[in-house]
């Protein structure tokens, strides 16, 4: 599988369970959403504009994503809401790997450019180095309507945060 297949693959309606540990305070927290994702042609005006805004040629983008969540997490109760788009781009020279441009970062509310790799197994890792943070996240399919997510977060001179997420497709599947 490739980048573009996963997306693919990835498109739909999805109902998330979330498990969060917060390593430093010793503390589990769990949490729900509903998200939303919908595959964008390279030629897509968002994914246009974002390559735009990172100074990278339209022309190198794969495909693209907007992700659209509606959650709650256990401990604030509040709701946790947004949209971004998300756009591959290859690495000329290693095809599995490349640069992912965000509108908006999800550790942080701003624009972040960070990379992935497809691996062998088919998963999808994500690595993103914010100026305080550091996030690696992995996604695979256990089947063509259970993706699953695992991540870590590492808050420089801070706290770690590890999660867990079971997503499986309300909708929308190819």
């Amino acid at each position: 599988m490739d980048i573009v297949e996963f997306f693919e693959q990835s498109s739909g309606k999805w109902f998330s369970q979330r498990t969060s540990h917060h390593l430093a305070f010793k503390q589990t927290e769990s949490g729900k959403s509903d998200i939303v994702i919908d595959l964008l042609s390279k030629d897509d005006p968002a994914v246009i504009a974002l390559c735009q805004q990172y100074e990278i040629d339209p022309a190198l983008a794969l495909c693209g994503a907007r992700v659209t969540w509606d959650g709650t997490m256990e401990w604030d109760k509040e709701k946790h809401e947004g949209s971004t788009v998300i756009v591959p781009v290859a690495d000329a020279e290693q095809p599995n790997e490349g640069k992912m441009l965000r509108e908006q970062g999800y550790a942080e509310k701003a624009p972040v450019a960070g990379r992935y790799v497809m691996g062998d197994d088919n998963s999808l890792t994500l690595i993103t180095e914010y100026e305080t943070m550091y996030s690696e996240e992995r996604l695979w399919f256990a089947s063509p309507n259970l993706r699953l997510r695992t991540s870590i977060l590492k808050r420089f001179g801070g706290f770690s945060m590890a999660t867990f997420c079971s997503e499986i497709r309300m909708g929308g599947a190819k």
